[in-house]
């Protein structure tokens, strides 16, 4: 897996660099860019039954918010895998089986 987010990241910064637009991607711009595909990905969803979603619109979507996220991360030398894995780590935490387990509950409310 990590070696398809280093291939998904190579080419990304390759259309990236190709294009000269390395100079719009400073950190507040990325994520102000994740914000909107955000925004955008909700759209899709937006009156209507969330299994009467639009894949095709989907797959672009998250594409976008994956795309932008990966430039963040590389942006600040981040690796993507272990950032999430140290994530689920902390949650583990938070939210121990015993009492999160089938409830929605922020884990100061558990």
């Amino acid at each position: 897996m990590q070696s398809d987010i280093y291939e998904i990241t190579d080419a990304l910064l390759r259309f990236r660099d190709e294009r000269d637009w390395e100079q719009f991607h400073n950190s507040k711009d990325l994520a102000l860019a994740i914000s909107i595909e955000a925004a955008e990905l909700n759209e899709i969803f937006l009156w209507k039954q969330a299994e009467d979603v639009d894949l095709t619109a989907l797959r672009e979507e998250l594409a976008d918010v994956f795309s932008f996220c990966l430039l963040l991360a590389h942006k600040h030398g981040l690796d993507v895998r272990e950032i999430i894995l140290e994530k689920i780590a902390k949650n583990t935490r938070k939210y121990p089986i015993d009492k999160s387990k089938g409830t929605a509950k922020k884990y100061d409310r558990l």
